[in-house]
């Protein structure tokens, strides 16, 4: 049977252009694109199949800021495949984003500035909300929505023939200083963003190692400074030309995932010379917060369940 890759956030930025690179390399996947604008993900499979009309290209309605679309979305999953091999954990939001000028000038006259604007340590602030199931907006749709739908595809992604992976579009972003586990959802701060990407990283560690031996095998990868709907507002378009490398995510999709690094994140690099290639960088993540992050997830997993027991099997 072809293998099936679920793509999330597929309609645009990353997401899309990780399509057109997944039929481009194996045109025999079924490639299932989950989007949370119905019309978007048509337009979306309409595209790719102009460029490949032999493709395999369905779609699947989901909003992973909204806990009842997520369920549904899983159980619809559920329902049409008997098993998926690689799930790109890709959508995500960076609401309001805004640079800190005076920060940056800062960084210019102490030499830093490299560093900031390759992480946007201390340069880069975003305005969250609540959702309407009461949790912060970016938590929610960064990672407790991807978090929910690959607990409730459990089925489809372990105990099969071959291993299933899980590939989470994390950040250069993604630090420890951003975060709190008294503070997880980051109701208190002005980094939601770069708190949610470090707790992706913290929950991809735990995933390891629960799942491994279950066949489930999960990846950090940050893709780069690219320019899509989420980043093209925050600095000038003549900057972000200078600045922009090539994304380079397909090296994932060709590895053994037994063989990976589940500390290591594997980053998307552009030479000065033009030379794209994967640079793997050990996570400054530590192993006991990401285990007590992990169980404070299932607690919140239990809590938003009983709130959903209509939507479940």
């Amino acid at each position: 049977m072809e293998r099936v890759v679920l793509v999330t956030g597929a309609s645009g930025g990353v997401g899309l252009a990780l399509c057109q690179r997944l039929l481009e390399e194996d045109g025999r996947i079924h490639l299932c694109i989950a989007c949370r604008n119905e019309q978007k993900s048509e337009a979306t499979r309409d595209l790719l199949l102009t460029t490949y009309p032999a493709a395999q290209v369905s779609t699947v309605e989901v909003d992973l800021g909204n806990l009842a679309s997520v369920l549904r979305a899983a159980r619809e999953l559920r329902c049409r495949f008997q098993r998926l091999d690689f799930v790109y954990l890709n959508a995500g939001i960076m609401p309001n984003p805004h640079v800190n000028f005076k920060a940056l000038w800062h960084g210019l006259l102490t030499g830093k500035v490299l560093h900031m604007l390759t992480t946007a340590e201390g340069i880069m602030t975003q305005t969250d909300r609540l959702n309407g199931d009461g949790l912060q907006e970016v938590f929610a749709t960064n990672l407790f929505g991807h978090f929910m739908l690959v607990r409730q595809l459990q089925s489809l992604l372990c105990g099969n023939e071959k291993p299933s992976r899980l590939i989470w579009t994390s950040s250069s972003n993604a630090r420890e200083s951003a975060f709190s586990l008294s503070d997880y959802q980051h109701a208190r701060g002005q980094e939601s963003y770069s708190s949610s990407k470090y707790a992706t990283d913290l929950t991809s560690v735990v995933l390891n190692r629960k799942f491994n031996g279950q066949g489930l095998y999960s990846s950090v990868v940050c893709p780069g400074l690219v320019m899509s709907n989420m980043t093209y507002r925050i600095l000038p378009v003549f900057l972000w030309k200078l600045l922009m490398p090539i994304m380079w995510l397909m090296w994932l999709f060709k590895q053994k995932p037994e063989y990976l690094d589940s500390l290591v994140k594997y980053h998307s690099c552009t030479s000065g010379l033009g030379r794209c290639y994967v640079e793997p960088r050990k996570m400054d993540v530590d192993e006991d917060t990401a285990e007590k992050f992990y169980q404070k997830l299932l607690e919140l997993e239990e809590q938003s369940l009983e709130k959903y027991r209509d939507l479940l099997d």
